[in-house]
């Protein structure tokens, strides 16, 4: 079965719902980053555990993400693409992220994202999300410095 999304605006509202969170990110607004996420959020970040559980363990994760960046955090949203129908969708992108060091040079990283969001009371909110960035099989390191 194909989904596709039936209302042009429940898109529109997931884009927003996005582009909102990676500003708030941005920003290190807490408040607005956990904005984003349903109570019970899953995610599989790729930095520090396996998975979280909750929003509050997530928050918490975010919380050390915010004060690791000492200058302006980098989150940048890129190739986004929508699919979904009904009151579930998934969002897929590439993100570069990271921040600016004391010395002023940007120290930044390209992964890969997938939100999968859910629709409750009218409201788009991410249910589950993942980041992830391939790896070199021998020596087990991340590949952060691969560009699009």
């Amino acid at each position: 079965m194909t989904l596709h999304m039936t209302r042009t605006d429940a898109k529109a509202e997931i884009e927003s719902l996005l582009e909102d969170w990676a500003e708030a990110a941005r920003q290190g607004d807490l408040g607005a980053i956990m904005a984003a996420y349903a109570p019970d959020v899953r995610a599989f970040d790729a930095i520090a555990q396996l998975q979280f559980k909750g929003a509050e363990a997530y928050r918490k994760h975010w919380q050390m993400c915010v004060e690791m960046c000492a200058g302006p955090m980098i989150f940048e949203i890129h190739e986004l693409a929508i699919e979904g129908g009904g009151d579930v969708a998934f969002a897929h992108f590439l993100v570069r992220c990271g921040g600016t060091g004391p010395d002023g040079k940007e120290q930044t990283g390209w992964m890969r994202g997938t939100s999968c969001c859910r629709r409750t009371d009218g409201r788009w909110l991410i249910a589950h999300e993942h980041f992830s960035a391939p790896f070199e099989m021998e020596s087990g390191k991340a590949l952060l410095g691969l560009e699009p």
